[in-house]
């Protein structure tokens, strides 16, 4: 963070100081986790489902914190106490410093699917041609993004934001921190419809990032997705699109996958074309990189930085589409980070292309998608459907809420063994010890908090 005294802090969240003059500086790293405090630093106390930050205030003070933000004072300890919510005077310390920054280019971006793999590729599109800070793992929310704001410092040049939505208002929330001069909308899926009721609302929500792009700067919108499409009605700056659609801007042209499921296609922005081949498994990721490289032009850099940077860009964040070959032969496939029927069904695809290239018998180890609402039945039967009509050749459900994925498979003309439905991680564990063998191909994919992420690194470490 860039240096800023207690006072000015104090002025900004709204606070008292107690213990600590207005001078004192902060210029260390703002954290919530004690254990990451250091000299110089900031520890936000903010309250946790089965611990309280201002128990650890002390520690934070221990490792050379210049002050804490609370809502209480800590005897022995210096702080700024606010009120009512520290996590709203994180985001207002957040909106503070970035003011301080009127040269650094804020580029925000959301969607349904598919934000942590194309803010990942942003980053390393455009890391080479300036300081860029890139939110850690999936940052997206009212306290990760501030978190990952402030890290911005004088010499920062880009800050990508990644922004998630569960309600109406959260995007206008996140980009009145960050107010984007690039604004990012990939897709409007079903992920959340459980809490927001439908996609047009989904779309309402997702939209908001049009709304907020600062006068001068550039919209992004996907030309492939008629809803996000729609979207550039609701703003007066400049509008880029892309996707496959032949109106596109930045474009894809003769996709192909090879047999490793691994995206190349013709790279198109204005008269410029070049091939592209991803190192990364899934069809979708065209998607994420033509997102990406929208990007990439809205900020200046040329076609040919651009195509060179996406054919270099590997995988950074964990449990996506996460290939691993065993010595023993199986290869998993860890997508469990999140799921949704949209990036469900993106990945039983690849599962299928990579099967039949190379002739393996597939699995797809499943677990439940969440904030599905009403539709949850009918969207997890479809993907059981899915897996028979992709002739996937193992279809393992885990957990009493995907069940229905093993019904759909059912009821789509699976039969003996080829589905089979278990309740808990540990009995899929051992029917899958017990039944992999040499050249197998495992997909493991569901929800972050149906907990498969766990069964994929067993099924990786059980062949270490």
């Amino acid at each position: 963070m860039i240096p800023v005294s207690c006072g000015e802090i104090a002025d900004a969240v709204r606070g008292e100081l107690v213990g600590v003059e207005p001078t004192a500086v902060v210029d260390g790293a703002v954290v919530i986790d004690s254990r990451a405090a250091g000299p110089g630093g900031l520890f936000v106390a903010l309250p946790g489902e089965r611990v309280d930050g201002h128990d650890f205030v002390g520690t934070a003070t221990a490792a050379g914190v210049t002050v804490s933000l609370t809502t209480r004072p800590i005897e022995g300890s210096p702080c700024i106490v606010v009120d009512d919510d520290a996590q709203r005077a994180l985001g207002d310390l957040a909106r503070f410093v970035i003011g301080k920054l009127p040269e650094l280019t804020v580029i925000a971006l959301t969607g349904s699917s598919g934000k942590t793999s194309t803010k990942d590729l942003i980053g390393q599109l455009i890391s080479p041609y300036g300081e860029t800070v890139v939110p850690e793992g999936s940052f997206n929310n009212e306290i990760g993004h501030p978190l990952t704001a402030l890290r911005a410092t004088a010499s920062t040049k880009y800050l990508i934001a990644e922004m998630g939505v569960r309600s109406l208002g959260d995007i206008t929330y996140l980009t009145g921190i960050t107010p984007p001069r690039v604004g990012l909308v990939l897709n409007v899926g079903t992920s959340h419809i459980g809490k927001l009721g439908s996609q047009d609302n989904i779309a309402l929500a997702k939209g908001e990032m049009i709304e907020a792009v600062a006068p001068g700067g550039t919209a992004i919108v996907n030309a492939d997705d008629h809803r996000v499409a729609a979207m550039r009605s609701r703003t007066a700056q400049k509008v880029l699109t892309f996707g496959e659609a032949p109106e596109a801007e930045v474009r894809a042209t003769d996709v192909k996958i090879d047999g490793e499921g691994r995206p190349a296609f013709t790279l198109q922005i204005g008269d410029f074309g070049a091939p592209v081949q991803l190192q990364f498994i899934g069809e979708h990721y065209v998607s994420n990189a033509l997102a990406a490289a929208a990007v990439a032009t809205a900020i200046g850099l040329t076609p040919e930085q651009i195509s060179d940077g996406l054919n270099v860009a590997v995988p950074v964040s964990a449990a996506r589409m996460q290939l691993t070959e065993r010595p023993d032969g199986v290869t998993i496939i860890n997508d469990a980070f999140n799921a949704n029927p949209e990036s469900t069904r993106a990945a039983l695809k690849s599962l299928a292309a990579i099967g039949r290239s190379r002739g393996a018998r597939t699995w797809a180890v499943l677990g439940e998608m969440l904030e599905l609402g009403d539709t949850s039945a009918d969207e997890h039967d479809a993907i059981g459907r899915l897996a028979v009509r992709l002739d996937v050749n193992r279809l393992l459900v885990v957990g009493a809420g995907a069940k229905p994925i093993h019904l759909g498979a059912s009821l789509e003309g699976s039969w003996g063994n080829e589905s089979a439905f278990v309740e808990t991680i540990p009995e899929a564990l051992e029917l899958l010890r017990d039944e992999l063998r040499a050249g197998d191909v495992v997909l493991v994919k569901s929800s972050k908090a149906a907990k498969l992420r766990s069964l994929a690194d067993a099924l990786v470490e059980d062949a270490q």
